[in-house]
């Protein structure tokens, strides 16, 4: 039932409808009232039959008010009340009954050929009454029309009481189901759109925390590995100040080279991010929180990745033999062994790879000061292969003393998974610790061999 239904049916709907079959009380308000209406129609006319048929009054007015009053049920059982309009049709009673119950029959869900059989008896029953009738009444007042009146004038007569309201209640009923089917398809799309909503704020809550960790890695990446340089070169530098003064003012000036990198590494991604903020109409067509709304999340983590890939030329695979060199220079001993003949790969691969390289130096720095360590690159048709290997850390080295917040392994195995390559980090046997990773090139570089 609709609201509005509901609304009046207050102070008790359900016992209602649990003692009487109306979902409405303005139904059953209605009902009665045609109830009454039409068993005061057949009490009246019920004198007449009595008269003709030679009964009590009393008994004939009783009759018509039981007939007429039938329409109390004419919801509930709208063929029975069509069938007692057709059967007291040879009284001459029941007019408003006959009427009302063909409606309600046609307007109800009954299959439509017994509401086309019941009309059909209607119209039968009033054709032969009415053209009795006429017979009656033509031979009572001595004229005698041609034979065609009689059939005419009766046909008219049955028609017009029968098709207007089978007429009126099938275009109600059909128009009755076509709203209900309008109102559940609005339903339904109500439902639906309910879902998608909430399926696209999930989606948006997960692109968020997604873009959120993805910037923190870029941060990472960018600077973790030159800041962990700095402070072991700076340790290196506390170490031989007043020994090696030379020695100092080279890792002096390694320090501030490390240093200005980073910053113009930082500068560089934070300038992109700004610059992705500013809505396209312009700075001055929103304020700050629309313009944060209006900017995609994608949009921001690519240019996370954009600055920290591109920043200082773009890391790539060439690269790789001046990223050990750091290290070595920062007085890590650093084998490195390139295997397979020179070949070129997609932008993101070489960036991967030269980023798992660059964190797991940086590990080597925070965990294992003094290791030995072993950098593997191998370029092959369809992949790059990496492995970086470290010995247990020396027991003379000093610890530099680099936090470590647990991000570099997951943002190394995130990178890798990204691109369908396979990542795999652990401990050794001889007290060291391995990093290993195959970064498939799906995406062919131009100009690769």
């Amino acid at each position: 039932m609709s609201g509005t239904g509901e609304a009046l049916d207050q102070g008790g709907p359900h016992t209602w409808r649990r003692l009487w079959w109306w979902s409405r009380r303005r139904s059953a308000a209605l009902d009665i009232t045609l109830a009454v209406l039409s068993a005061a129609e057949c009490g009246l006319e019920g004198v007449a039959f009595a008269g003709d048929a030679g009964v009590p009054v009393a008994l004939g007015v009783a009759l018509g008010v039981v007939v007429g009053s039938t329409l109390l049920v004419r919801r509930r059982w709208p063929i029975a009340v069509v069938l007692v309009s057709v059967a007291v049709t040879p009284a001459e009673m029941g007019f408003l009954l006959a009427v009302v119950g063909l409606y309600t029959l046609a307007a109800s869900e009954v299959p439509r050929r017994i509401t086309a059989v019941l009309a059909g008896m209607s119209v039968v029953a009033t054709l032969i009454i009415t053209m009795l009738s006429f017979h009656q009444d033509m031979e009572s007042d001595g004229w005698d029309p041609p034979v065609w009146v009689a059939p005419l004038v009766s046909s008219l007569m049955a028609l017009g009481v029968t098709a207007p309201p089978v007429l009126l209640g099938l275009y109600v009923g059909a128009r009755r189901r076509l709203v209900e089917s309008l109102r559940e398809r609005a339903d339904g799309l109500e439902r639906e759109l309910s879902l998608l909503a909430e399926r696209a704020e999930e989606r948006a809550e997960w692109a968020r925390n997604e873009e959120r960790t993805r910037i923190a890695r870029e941060m990472h990446d960018v600077v973790a590995h030159r800041v962990s340089l700095m402070v072991v070169h700076a340790a290196a530098l506390q170490a031989v100040a007043l020994k090696d003064p030379e020695k100092a003012s080279k890792n002096a000036a390694l320090v501030g080279d490390m240093g200005r990198q980073a910053l113009t590494e930082l500068r560089t991604m934070l300038g992109v991010l700004r610059s992705h903020d500013v809505p396209a109409g312009g700075a001055g067509s929103a304020g700050p929180g629309a313009a944060g709304a209006s900017a995609p999340l994608a949009s921001v983590a690519a240019a996370a990745s954009v600055a920290a890939d591109e920043a200082a030329g773009g890391p790539c695979l060439a690269e790789v033999e001046a990223l050990v060199g750091q290290s070595r220079t920062a007085g890590m001993v650093v084998e490195l062994s390139v295997e397979g003949d020179e070949r070129s790969y997609a932008p993101r691969v070489e960036q991967t790879a030269y980023r798992v390289v660059q964190e797991a130096l940086t590990n080597v720095h925070k965990h294992a000061p003094g290791a030995r360590t072993r950098v593997r690159l191998a370029r092959r048709s369809a992949e790059v292969a990496v492995l970086v290997e470290n010995g247990p850390s020396e027991r003379g080295a000093a610890d530099a003393g680099l936090p470590s917040g647990g991000n570099g392994l997951l943002g190394m195995k995130e990178r890798v998974a990204t691109l369908g390559g396979g990542f795999v980090s652990g401990p050794t046997d001889a007290g060291g610790f391995r990093v290993s990773a195959v970064i498939p090139d799906r995406v062919a570089a131009p100009g690769g061999v």
